[in-house]
């Protein structure tokens, strides 16, 4: 095959991987995405593959991150061609580990000869498994994120967690490679690996079946708890402004106000609801003090926070728990900061570069603690912590009764990346079987029970009340228990691959 078109193979791969994410939704496209990438690598030496495993990674993450210099240009201020760099970087990164996946399958397989359906899940899997914590980690965008609408499905990763779903799909288009290379060689037709295939599929949607119909029928006679979701849809270029404080705050009461009618036990606003420092602001901290007295409900809500420490002042994005006594009672900051957003990374090296944060620099906060109010104990995720399963589960581990997320993705303007940061979130209600409810500043606030369907969402930029039930968690899951155990398994197999492939070469050398 010439090397153009195994050139655009590789491209054509990379497009049907941007397409089965949000916005697009062409999840069916996930089964067959790789397979052009798998016969652009056919043949060729694994150097070659590296290649063409980079060109896939660098138009799939385009596609899908493309939203990345809007946030850093149009609301972070930086410079449209400093911004596009940005991307290109962080692009340039991602697509690595499509190359590094290429370049090791074919190594392996031209060593140690094993079926492409042996190999390439492992290595896909394990890969995206060091993708979610290296360099503090980035998993936007692991492969099963695309199948969040196909229920019965992705039930599965109560117990396998997201990776499980890549598996399967990485399963399937290694099966659909074999399928198509085999046209033309009777010797060849892959009918064993393709009855193993529809086996694995058949036991996963029958799981899914019974695992939805018993969530739903604990669901249903569980005891609900009412929540509110304030979204004022304030726009991130005037958040900041003192003049629009006291606007901010009204549009906020006015929200509560609307969704006590409800009865709410909880009102949940967004990320940074406050333009000020709650902690110590005289002006507007009665006011606010005032709110779940009036509306007799809890009240949770982003505020940037502050402490000493040292002669040093450190600052955090962090959640506060108010009661109807005008009490504080809980607050939680963030552990798992946005690079670049709150943080420089290396920032002795990169100091031309600002944070998008208000006050420049946040300080991680330090221990995974939960909310408690009467109806039981919750934990909060702030922004994109919601992104990784490992820190969601800790806080059902400790007794967390539901989740909740407050998000401010004006960020990312009337792009795809709210879509995306939403879908993520069903997944982390299936693998530790409770409800979320998701506040958002712009949108999409929504609810999510234990199934991970989305039952309620808002419109994007608009200011919305709403209102909506979770119900306590559902069970313990295998996952909440053991955590990544699958991804460690899976990595943990792709390295004997890896290790018997060099070892081989070894031998042969000798």
């Amino acid at each position: 095959m010439p090397k153009m078109r195994k050139f655009l193979l590789a491209c054509l791969s990379g497009l049907l991987l941007s397409l089965i994410f949000p916005k697009f939704d062409i999840e069916i496209l996930a089964w067959v995405s790789l397979v052009p990438l798998l016969f652009a690598i056919k043949g060729e030496n694994p150097l070659t593959s590296l290649y063409l495993g980079f060109a896939a990674g660098l138009v799939s993450f385009l596609g899908i991150l493309y939203w990345v210099i809007v946030a850093i240009n149009t609301y972070g201020g930086i410079h449209l061609i400093l911004s596009g760099l940005i991307l290109l970087l962080l692009v340039v990164y991602l697509s690595l580990y499509v190359a590094v996946f290429a370049f090791l399958l074919n190594y392996i397989r031209q060593r140690v000869q094993w079926d492409m359906l042996v190999v390439a899940p492992f290595l896909w899997v394990s890969l995206e498994y060091v993708r979610s914590f290296f360099l503090t980690g980035f998993p936007w965008a692991t492969l099963g994120y695309s199948q969040y609408l196909n229920l019965p499905l992705i039930q599965v990763a109560d117990i396998t967690g997201v990776y499980g779903i890549s598996f399967l799909i990485l399963l399937v288009n290694s099966a659909v490679y074999d399928f198509i290379s085999s046209i033309g060689h009777r010797e060849r037709t892959p009918v064993r690996e393709g009855v193993i295939v529809l086996t694995i599929l058949s036991v996963v949607f029958a799981y899914g079946i019974v695992k939805l119909r018993k969530v739903e029928t604990i669901s249903s006679s569980q005891r609900k708890t009412t929540i509110g979701l304030a979204q004022g849809n304030i726009d991130q270029g005037i958040k900041w402004d003192p003049a629009y404080q006291e606007k901010t705050l009204q549009i906020y009461q006015d929200l509560s106000f609307t969704l006590a009618r409800e009865q709410p036990s909880l009102i949940i606003w967004p990320e940074t609801a406050t333009p000020f420092f709650f902690q110590s602001e005289e002006k507007y901290r009665p006011p606010m003090l005032e709110i779940p007295e009036k509306t007799g409900a809890y009240l949770l809500f982003g505020s940037l926070s502050y402490e000493w420490s040292r002669g040093n002042v450190k600052y955090y994005n962090s959640a506060y728990l108010i009661s109807p006594r005008r009490e504080v009672i809980g607050r939680y900051d963030k552990i798992h900061l946005v690079p670049f957003g709150e943080y420089v990374p290396l920032s002795e090296l990169l100091f031309f570069l600002g944070s998008l944060s208000a006050t420049g620099n946040l300080s991680p906060g330090k221990t995974v603690q939960n909310l408690r109010f009467p109806p039981g104990d919750f934990g909060v995720l702030i922004c994109f912590e919601i992104i990784f399963p490992n820190l969601c589960r800790k806080f059902v581990k400790r007794g967390a009764t539901f989740l909740v997320t407050i998000t401010n993705d004006a960020w990312f303007g009337r792009t795809s990346a709210p879509h995306q940061h939403l879908s993520m979130a069903t997944f982390r209600a299936i693998e530790n079987r409770v409800c979320i409810a998701r506040a958002a500043n712009t949108g999409i606030s929504a609810f999510i029970d234990a199934k991970g369907e989305i039952l309620k969402k808002s419109h994007l930029f608009v200011e919305e009340a709403l209102v909506g039930q979770v119900s306590p968690k559902i069970e313990e899951t295998f996952y909440t228990r053991y955590g990544d155990i699958f991804a460690l398994i899976t990595s943990a197999v792709a390295l004997i691959f890896v290790l018997l492939a060099y070892l081989k070469r070894v031998l042969i050398f000798l």
